[in-house]
This record gives C-alpha cells, sequence and structure tokens, in this order.
C-alpha cells in the first residue's frame, strides 16, 4: 500500500510544502549564482526515469548551476580530470552542502522523482541500467538521496551502487525511507563520500 500509493502522496505534499516555505531561499541561491558567473541558473540533464519495461524512459533533472558553462557534458563530475577548474565560485559550497539538489523538488512534485530511490543515472550510464534492469531496481522511481548514497556515494563502484539499490528496491517500506531520510542529512553534514575528480 505504501510503495503504491503513500509514498506518492508523502513526496507530492512535502516537496510542496518545502517549495512554499523554502522559495525565498531558491531565490536568493539563484541571485548568488547569476551574480558570480555568466549561464542559466538551473542545471538541466537528460537522466533515465523508472524503467518499467524494456524499453528506456528519460526526464530532465534540474538542478542548480555549481559548473561554467564550457564544461564537458553529460559525463559524471568524479570522472573529469580537473573538476576544481570547471566549478564556479559559489558551485563548490553548493555541492558541498548538496544545496545544488534544491530544484529536484520540482521533480519530485511532478512525479518524475521521488525523495527516496536509487538516484537516476546519466542517459550513457549503460553499465549501471544494465545492473538495476537485472536486479529490478529500474522499476523504482529514481530518488533524490537513497541507500547509495548513505553508504559512500561516490566512493562506491558501480556493482556496489547497483547492488544497494537493487537491496532497496526489495524492501521498500515507509520506515525504511525515513531511515534512509534522516542518515541522508547526517551523510551531507559530514560530506561523506563526495569525490571531485578521477579516484
Amino acid at each position: 500500500m505504501y510503495q503504491k500509493f503513500g509514498k506518492r502522496i508523502i513526496d507530492f505534499l512535502v516537496s510542496l510544502a518545502f517549495i512554499i516555505v523554502f522559495c525565498w531561499l531558491f531565490a536568493i541561491l539563484a541571485i548568488i549564482i547569476k551574480v558570480t558567473s555568466p549561464g542559466p541558473v538551473l542545471f538541466k540533464q537528460k537522466r533515465v526515469a523508472r524503467t518499467p519495461g524494456v524499453d528506456l524512459q528519460f526526464f530532465e533533472i534540474f538542478k542548480f548551476r555549481t559548473m561554467y558553462i564550457d564544461t564537458p557534458k553529460d559525463m559524471p563530475t568524479h570522472l573529469l580530470d580537473d573538476p576544481e577548474s570547471f566549478i564556479t565560485p559559489i558551485g563548490k559550497f553548493l555541492r558541498k552542502t548538496s544545496l545544488d539538489e534544491l530544484p529536484q523538488m520540482f521533480n519530485i512534485l511532478g512525479g518524475s522523482m521521488s525523495f527516496i530511490g536509487p538516484r537516476p543515472a546519466l542517459w550513457n550510464q549503460e553499465d549501471l541500467m544494465e545492473l538495476r534492469v537485472a536486479n529490478g531496481s529500474a522499476k523504482a522511481v529514481p530518488g533524490l538521496t537513497g541507500l547509495a548514497q548513505i553508504s559512500g556515494r561516490d566512493e562506491l563502484e558501480i556493482g556496489v551502487k547497483a547492488g544497494l539499490d537493487g537491496e532497496y528496491a526489495k524492501k521498500i517500506s515507509f520506515l525504511g525511507d525515513v531511515k534512509i531520510f534522516v542518515m541522508t542529512f547526517v551523510s551531507v553534514l559530514k560530506s561523506d563520500g563526495v569525490v571531485e575528480g578521477k579516484k
């Protein structure tokens, strides 16, 4: 019952409340981003959506822009040779605090994402998607945070991430989601698992 109805209802109500209560924060961050570097306030990227069938489905994920507009597109930041050279003056702070993820509240409100679930893969991360299809986690709605994010984030190998996604998808529950949500705050405060550049 929770997975079919409750999860979506909670996602909608909480994301809507968050956007209303913190609209001032969205506005302040947008102004800072705009005045500190040229380019749009938001960064949009093609990501893989929930995939109940064989064919992949896609959506646009929203983030506050933290990198210059000439940064290579569709490449995870931790795979860049020198990511520091691409990050804007305010970008490092936004990424460290995960404030760059705030616009995903609109993804959650619209239903393309959930608060908790496997992080949406890039359209070209075929290895990750193959593993997710195999373990069933491709059928789960992508999340703002998830079991893999509180277990190592960028430090995890693809196979380990996919394994954790599969583990989550097999036992989605309200209490499990609450636990991941709370542990995410701890992880963000400690900046756990954030890797900028190739390991």
